[in-house]
């Protein structure tokens, strides 16, 4: 029997069981040990904003459009930071390159579930790297979607960068912009995130809460503004700051995963003021000028490589390892107390 976590609705997780099913070519099957919540993404399903839950995405068109939903409760095997082991290989695949063998730990996405049934090509190049703790493989992605943004804002050495949000993601981002040259500036609301920002590299910190940030940033920078500034929380009223505390002609990367309508955004103050550039960084890309040498996939193998070599920390970012059977404590955890955790993981 196959577990597999799954809404059911608005704030509502069962752990549901499913008859397991049979291995078909050119796949793999691999048994969970690890399952990283990411906090931003999967609570927008958890609490029903996302907007697959409204609306229907045309990959063609590549536009939304209303009038029926793409995704509907139940909502099952969310996730996609998983670590397992490979228990089953399809017996056609003997031999291909790169391909795990069973007994392999493995990384990659197949959702929160006991067991995975990933096609092949997805794996290839994905057994843990020698040395590294299997728990470190569940940041495979959200260190992607970090090193995605640092990318996509072509940070050059002695620049000034701004990283607003300090959760997981937003705190490997601050220590793979300093790992790239720059001087950070780590925003967040909490205190103790922000106390975390200065292990992880940050040279500055500001508390979004009780102090002026783009006054303080100017201040800092004799009047310039951030050259760059990274925003990652996915709050409007933080993406505005953001955009207030650039320089004329300064960048900022928006990588959060906004919901609904941009309350708190105002585009024709700073923004149309200062002239400055906005720029989308999502993981289902690179930025289009490095595509021709960057792709998703090597994203996340570079940074599990970063972290084998002992550049990033990871391990010390997980403040709760849940067993899977009490999915349902981690969300309410996530949802309601988040200064509570930083990265939970679930246990299979």
């Amino acid at each position: 029997m196959e577990r597999v976590v799954q809404f059911t609705g608005p704030r509502q997780v069962e752990v549901a069981g499913h008859a397991r099913a049979a291995l078909p070519q050119g796949h793999l099957r691999v048994r969970t040990r690890y399952s990283g919540i990411s906090a931003g993404t999967e609570l927008t399903a958890y609490r029903g904003t996302n907007p697959y839950l409204t609306r229907t995405w045309d990959p063609e068109e590549r536009l939304f459009h209303e009038g029926a939903a793409g995704i509907q409760y139940p909502v099952a095997g969310w996730g996609y930071s998983e670590v397992g082991e490979v228990v089953e290989v399809s017996p056609e695949l003997e031999g291909t390159p790169g391909l795990p063998r069973p007994g392999d730990l493995v990384w990659g996405i197949w959702g929160h579930r006991s067991e995975g049934i990933v096609p092949a090509e997805r794996m290839i190049g994905h057994t843990l790297p020698t040395g590294l703790e299997p728990l470190a493989g569940a940041f495979a992605r959200v260190g992607a979607i970090a090193y995605n943004a640092v990318l996509a804002g072509d940070i050059h050495l002695g620049e000034d960068v701004a990283v607003f949000g300090q959760g997981v993601i937003g705190l490997l981002t601050t220590r793979l912009a300093q790992l790239n040259g720059a001087r950070v500036t780590a925003v967040d609301a909490l205190d103790g995130r922000l106390e975390t920002a200065k292990r992880y590299g940050a040279h500055h910190t500001l508390n979004a809460r009780t102090e002026a940030v783009a006054e303080s940033i100017r201040h800092a920078t004799d009047g310039l503004g951030a050259d760059l500034a990274i925003e990652i929380s996915g709050a409007y009223p933080a993406l505005h700051e953001a955009l207030r505390s650039v320089a004329a002609g300064g960048r900022v990367v928006a990588s959060g995963f906004y919901q609904g309508d941009g309350i708190g955004l105002r585009l024709g103050d700073e923004f149309h003021h200062n002239r400055v550039q906005l720029v989308c960084s999502q993981i289902g890309g690179v930025p289009p000028q490095l595509s021709h040498r960057w792709s998703v996939e090597r994203l996340q193998q570079t940074f599990l490589r970063l972290v084998a070599e002992g550049h990033v920390d990871v391990t010390s970012l997980v403040s709760h390892v849940v067993p899977a059977a009490e999915a349902a404590d981690a969300y309410v955890l996530l949802d309601e107390r988040p200064a509570d955790a930083l990265q939970v993981v679930l246990e299979f």
